[in-house]
């Protein structure tokens, strides 16, 4: 567990790639989407639930708000430390605090707040979130 860690906090490295950069080689906004996304589908694989289960079980996750700030950029070939934390959740959502931090400094680039639904895959429509989820968030959030 590193200095920043708690035991609810997941951290997953992350290299930057040219194809995450501009013409500038600093990483475009939009991939911080990208990196909070894997932060959060590794955090619950670490929980040992699988995303293809809950896709057998007509059972979807989408991002249903997000408020992120950018502090500072990162850039071609830093390597991230992105960390997903479960904060918050009801029966058809859960709530992250999610973080980049640039590891050769641990300086913080992005924060975000996160709030993903539980959806029914086949219609699109809110669905109580499976025991398995909920039990994992009582345990962590």
């Amino acid at each position: 567990m590193t200095d920043t860690q708690t035991s609810s906090r997941f951290e997953l490295p992350i290299r930057v790639y040219i194809e995450d950069t501009d013409a500038g080689g600093i990483v475009f906004h939009a991939k911080y989407l990208h990196y909070m996304e894997r932060a959060r589908t590794e955090w619950i694989r670490s929980e040992g639930v699988g995303l293809r289960a809950g896709l057998e079980h007509n059972i979807s996750y989408v991002v249903q708000r997000m408020n992120i700030n950018y502090r500072a950029p990162a850039k071609l070939d830093d390597q991230l430390l992105v960390t997903a934390e479960p904060d918050d959740f009801s029966r058809v959502w859960m709530a992250f605090r999610q973080r980049v931090y640039r590891a050769s400094d641990r300086q913080l680039l992005c924060d975000a707040e996160v709030r993903v639904a539980c959806i029914a895959l086949d219609t699109g429509r809110p669905q109580r979130l499976p025991e398995n989820m909920l039990e994992i968030l009582q345990r962590t959030a």
